[in-house]
């Protein structure tokens, strides 16, 4: 996944007029940004195993694992990365996100 390089990584305090801004309430803001940080959330975490399966074997036991040098630094890259909420907030701010909202009596 590619993560945009100027996404602060601590929490910035927002103003709740440029949240609500594209679509009139700041509660259907809330719920696109929430449920983009679901799918970052679930592409991080799947892009993180397929990179540390490398480094797994199917008879390592708890006693015989040991800490594998790249396997940390990837850990750490992860680590540092801003959280999936920063980034999807800031996808939408930016208008990156596309959303389509149900008109009333849709299902």
């Amino acid at each position: 996944m590619e993560i945009k390089k100027n996404i602060p990584n601590n929490t910035v305090t927002r103003r709740l007029v440029d949240l609500d801004k594209d679509t009139g309430n700041i509660y259907e803001s809330i719920n696109i940004i929430a449920r983009r940080a679901n799918q970052i959330a679930a592409e991080l975490k799947t892009e993180l195993t397929r990179k540390l399966a490398d480094f797994s074997s199917p008879t390592d036991t708890m006693e015989e694992t040991f800490e594998n040098r790249e396997q940390i630094e990837i850990s750490r890259y992860y680590e540092r990365l801003p959280k999936p909420t920063i980034i999807a907030t800031e996808e939408f701010l930016d208008g990156e996100l596309y959303y389509k909202m149900k008109k009333e009596g849709e299902e």
